[in-house]
């Protein structure tokens, strides 16, 4: 996110590998290796994929007490971050970065999303009470 306080854009990252991913979109992170807590991992797994130092912020919660499944064996854990220290560059795993505006539905899930990562997209526009373009205003 661009901010904590009013997040308005999200950054993503388009995939290079594995082929069935490349070329669809993705938060940033990894995988938390031995000796680490998810929340270090994060933090290395951004500056190593990036090149940014963040501040994180709330965790989005998941369908499970490890996070969002991914399979049988794994889940991924997401936090609000923000940006701290450097600008994101596609270092490692990705071929473009993109901020897009997280108060648009229609233009963030019309990406092409690794399957995974779909419905925390639409968890995390939820979240923020985005609405659809086509919904009418009540009052």
């Amino acid at each position: 996110m661009d901010s904590l306080a009013e997040p308005g854009r999200l950054l993503v990252a388009r995939r290079t590998a594995p082929p069935q991913f490349a070329g669809m979109w993705e938060f940033p992170g990894g995988k938390v290796e031995s000796g680490e807590t998810a929340e270090q991992a994060l933090h290395r797994e951004l500056l190593e994929e990036l090149g940014v130092t963040v501040r994180l912020g709330a965790e989005l919660a998941g369908g499970s007490a490890d996070g969002w499944p991914l399979n049988e064996r794994a889940a991924m854990r997401v936090w609000f971050a923000e940006v701290l220290d450097g600008v994101p560059r596609p270092l490692q795993d990705h071929d473009e970065l993109r901020w897009i505006n997280i108060r648009n539905r229609d233009e963030v899930l019309a990406l092409p999303w690794i399957p995974a990562d779909l419905p925390i997209v639409e968890a995390l526009l939820d979240r923020l009470q985005v609405a659809d373009s086509t919904a009418v205003a009540a009052h």
